[in-house]
């Protein structure tokens, strides 16, 4: 029985080393800005951010779909980049195939700005 505990002595060690790990680079801030801190609000900290709707509001306000669709075109063009730079790297493996599938994903990102260049959606009123 011993053998088989011992066997899984890394992982509770691994699991207590990011258990403290945790504790220090996320608990440890927290407790020290709570105790040296001061929370003093005023108007420019409780004023928009980046939607540009009041922080504290009805939940229930209708919201503009357009704010909506330009973080959703970020997302896609956020992540077109994040899949190039592994596929950049490991051109020389995958060769024309690899090549090829790349144009093509660009191409329908492409496509689908255009689409939305097109129909307005970057026009902000």
């Amino acid at each position: 029985m011993s053998e088989i505990a011992s066997g899984y002595l890394p992982i509770l060690l691994f699991l207590v080393v990011g258990i403290v790990f945790a504790f220090i680079f996320v608990g440890a801030p927290i407790l020290v800005s709570g105790l040296t801190g001061t929370a003093k609000p005023d108007s420019v900290k409780l004023s928009e951010y980046e939607s540009g709707f009041p922080a504290f509001s009805d939940s229930r306000q209708r919201f503009d779909v357009r704010f909506y669709l330009v973080a959703i075109l970020f997302i896609v063009f956020d992540l077109e980049a994040a899949f190039m730079f592994p596929w950049a790297v490991s051109l020389h493996w995958g060769g024309v195939e690899a090549w090829v599938s790349m144009m093509v994903f660009l191409g329908v990102l492409t496509l689908g700005l255009v689409y939305e260049w097109m129909s307005g959606a970057l026009e902000w009123e």
